[in-house]
């Protein structure tokens, strides 16, 4: 893959993806992953999408 084309797809969204992620509370993290907490469909970081696929991780 070209170096020009390294995260392209994520450009185009607010902050080029990044926000606070609603499960463990970092800011400044990538939180592309939308799952379903609480009833509402959340953008979640990386590591809370792979703990909450595990039952590790609480969804408030």
């Amino acid at each position: 893959m070209a170096k020009s084309h390294r995260g392209s797809g994520i450009r185009d969204q607010v902050s080029n993806g990044r926000g606070t992620c609603p499960v463990c509370g970092r800011t400044g993290i990538k939180v592309l992953y939308e799952k379903e907490i609480g009833g509402a469909k959340k953008q979640v970081c990386k590591q809370c999408d792979a703990a909450l696929k595990r039952g590790t991780a609480k969804a408030s």
